[in-house]
């Protein structure tokens, strides 16, 4: 099969020919049909990942066809999967508890064991997949193991976003941008801030009420006219401290912030503005992944039509072209995420 491998930290992923993966006891081996690239990519790509070493296989947002199952697994040959970027074990304290993105002993496909820049990717743990619904295109599928759900989970579980509130937004790359649209689902007024005019025209136009431009001077004064005092929620969706501190001074007293945007590598600790969170009362969230069970509940609101995530896909480009993506990362990029659905090159 075809792989797109790191051969070293920011140089182009390398194409080989890879024997076809065999079925994990207890899961499968997709046919990967589609897969997005991440910034979380990036970070392994820059070697900011620990768990990243050369050699590895890239690729955690994807779902594909099962054409091998372990003796254990869930699922069979010819289901239609899409996957978290998250493998619970299932059975610890956490995951019992119904809090499988906090299991201690979580596997990471594409972050840690060969992922899905390839056109065959072996799956553990099985249980964790979903069947991907009849409706649904596989490359919007693509997003709902990482962006989608982390998204989601930010501001379902996590900040508890009611509808009438104010959402900023900070950073419309993909989950900045599936907050974007979720919020304005959810019945929140959602405010965009990024530094691309381009980005923030596309949230306008799908979802957003009102946008600034970060690199404003004034942009911390527009924020707060906009929304009369201050967001009640900010979900920040780079990971770097200028964004974090910015969200932080965005919300009004009694706000919630939640960190989608992961902080690692040169990011993992930062200077943040504690008085800010002191002085207004703030409550600070983290979202990294979805329990696996909240799916249907995501599936069920993209089929009622209450929310389009079509507009998260910006281009579907093939497994050769995901280096270009990659390097692209390190400037600002166009609006929309790239999905990988061509794999024969």
């Amino acid at each position: 099969m075809k792989a797109a491998v790191l051969t070293a930290y920011r140089e182009p992923l390398t194409i080989e020919d890879r024997p076809v993966p065999e079925a994990p006891e207890d899961g499968v081996v997709l046919r990967v049909m589609a897969c997005g690239v991440c910034r979380s990519d990036w970070h392994a790509w820059a070697g900011e990942h620990g768990r990243v070493k050369p050699g590895a296989v890239g690729g955690h947002e994807y779902c594909g066809e099962v054409v091998a199952a372990g003796s254990n697994a869930t699922w069979a040959v010819g289901d239609v999967l899409v996957a978290p970027f998250l493998l619970s074990c299932g059975s610890c304290p956490a995951c019992r508890a119904g809090q499988e993105h906090t299991c201690p002993t979580m596997m990471y496909p594409g972050l840690g064991m060969d992922g899905a820049f390839a056109e065959y990717v072996a799956v553990p743990r099985d249980h964790n997949l979903q069947r991907l619904p009849e409706w649904m295109d596989p490359v919007l599928a693509a997003g709902l193991g990482c962006r989608v759900m982390t998204a989601w989970h930010g501001l379902t579980d996590r900040a508890a976003l009611q509808p009438g509130e104010w959402l900023a937004v900070f950073g419309t790359g993909g989950v900045g941008l599936a907050g974007v649209l979720l919020g304005r689902a959810m019945g929140a007024r959602v405010l965009a801030v990024d530094l691309v005019a381009g980005k923030l025209e596309h949230a306008l136009a799908h979802g957003a009420e009102a946008a600034v431009n970060a690199g404003d001077k004034d942009a911390a004064e527009q924020i707060r006219r906009i929304t009369g005092g201050g967001a009640h929620v900010a979900l920040e969706a780079v990971g770097i401290e200028p964004t974090l501190n910015a969200a932080l001074g965005a919300l009004r007293p009694l706000g919630r912030h939640v960190q989608c945007g992961m902080p690692i590598g040169h990011t993992a600790r930062m200077e943040i503005d504690l008085n800010a969170v002191f002085m207004k009362n703030l409550a600070l969230y983290g979202s990294k992944g979805m329990p696996a069970h909240r799916y249907p509940q995501l599936f069920s609101l993209i089929e009622s039509g209450a929310v389009d995530l079509s507009p998260m896909i910006g281009r579907q480009i093939a497994l050769s072209e995901v280096s270009a993506e990659l390097a692209a990362m390190d400037g600002p990029t166009p609006p929309g995420v790239a999905v990988v659905t061509d794999f024969s090159r």
